[in-house]
């Protein structure tokens, strides 16, 4: 199974395609979506909405993963990550691929045992889980890479309960 996290965001939205095969997962390709401020926003939107169909249309993924959104304290920061997430959808919908959804509560419990991980936590065992040796990767990128795990994880549960 292919599963492509990806980590919303409208300056550097992560992603990460994991395959499992055989029991094993391992991480194919992660990388980040940049935009830059000064664009504005229906630029930056149109951009990541662009590279997203790419990414999509070259990873191929089964399955792409989001976080779920989640109350931010910081309202500008939370609507335009809710943009963000509207055009990842929009993205999922014009690939014809199918798309889940986890909290980063129900993430860091997944990768991390803990849902109170730190970042650089959720990114040790993101590399120890995907057996990633000298990973050079952003935290965007690595939480994308949780979030693919996490749905991995959440799956193989379900298979073995019949939920």
């Amino acid at each position: 199974m292919r599963v492509l996290g990806i980590d919303p965001g409208i300056t550097n939205t992560g992603y990460g395609l994991v395959v499992e095969e055989a029991g094993r997962m391992s991480a194919v390709h992660h990388g980040s979506i940049k935009t830059r401020s000064s664009d504005n926003m229906s630029r930056r939107l149109d951009i990541l909405y662009r590279r997203l169909i790419e990414v999509i249309g070259d990873l191929a993924p089964d399955t792409v993963v989001i976080e779920d959104l989640f109350f931010n304290t910081n309202l500008k920061t939370a609507v335009a990550v809710g943009q963000a997430r509207g055009v990842i959808l929009l993205a999922c919908e014009h690939s014809n691929v199918v798309w889940a959804q986890y909290t980063p509560l129900q993430v860091k419990q997944a990768v991390a045992g803990n849902g109170n991980a730190t970042k650089d936590q959720v990114q040790f065992m993101v590399e120890a889980l995907l057996c990633m040796k000298d990973a050079t990767m952003s935290s965007h990128a690595a939480d994308a890479l949780a979030m693919a795990i996490c749905h991995l994880q959440s799956r193989r549960f379900r298979e073995m309960t019949g939920s």
